[in-house]
């Protein structure tokens, strides 16, 4: 049985301080959550103040990037050990931001997700098509390429225990969101391309969210599809009553 993961992916918002904020708001409304795992994913200048806050919640910490050197003359970047040395446990990667605005390709994401896989971090995995290649109708074409492409050359017990979210450009930050349907449809063609490339052991563990504009109020109706195993949430994540509201979907 796959553990649902909702993840909030803070973007280049709140500093230091509103973190901490944010997060003793937060444990008191989500902490004890026993059916799903919570992720809080902020900027890497609150990471090291975040991890004591998290200590013994049961909310673990991720980074929204990562470079695939351990060191080196790497200007503005950072390496696995340390988000490690942060306290992360998750890091998300290969986001539809990241593609766009930072140039990232499959390839290079390819090579985060192995440096993550080495040095012990769980990716966040992320795919999507943009609004011209759904209307076109290459939804699937495309995020086949992007999941062959970023997996390859991983062993099946690494896929098995990553995460993969499916996240539609067209639904992120748009207020549009992929109809439970939708996003049920993708998610399982996701599903089979996993087992088409590790079998059949490896697809059925592997953990698969949705992110696009999940909400308190269509939060419920996605997670009650059977291969969406939870929500990596952007602008819902950044109030903790909305976060602590989607966490909570059936509590």
């Amino acid at each position: 049985m796959r553990q649902p993961i909702i993840a909030g992916n803070w973007k280049m918002y709140k500093t230091a301080a509103e973190a901490v904020e944010f997060v003793r708001d937060l444990k008191p409304l989500a902490g004890g959550a026993k059916h799903c795992e919570i992720v809080i994913c902020p900027p890497y200048t609150s990471l090291e103040v975040l991890a004591p806050e998290l200590a013994g919640t049961g909310i673990s910490l991720g980074a929204q990037n990562m470079y695939w050197e351990a060191e080196g003359a790497y200007t503005g970047e950072v390496s696995p050990g340390m988000l490690l040395a942060a306290g992360c446990k998750y890091v998300i990667l290969g986001h539809s931001e990241r593609r766009e605005y930072f140039g990232e390709s499959d390839e290079t994401v390819n090579r985060k997700l192995k440096a993550a896989l080495t040095n012990g971090l769980v990716p966040i995995f992320c795919v999507g098509e943009k609004l011209a290649e759904r209307e076109a109708g290459t939804t699937t074409q495309v995020v086949r390429r992007q999941v062959t492409g970023g997996l390859a050359g991983i062993a099946p017990a690494d896929a098995a225990r990553m995460v993969i979210a499916y996240e539609p450009v067209w639904a992120i930050g748009t207020g549009r969101t992929a109809s439970s349907e939708d996003a049920e449809e993708v998610i399982s063609f996701i599903r089979g391309v996993v087992e088409e490339l590790f079998g059949p052991e490896t697809a059925a563990e592997v953990r698969i969210q949705y992110g696009g504009s999940v909400k308190p109020g269509n939060a419920p109706e996605l997670m009650g599809m059977p291969n969406i195993d939870g929500a990596l949430v952007g602008g819902a994540s950044l109030d903790p009553v909305s976060f602590a509201q989607i966490v909570n979907y059936q509590a």
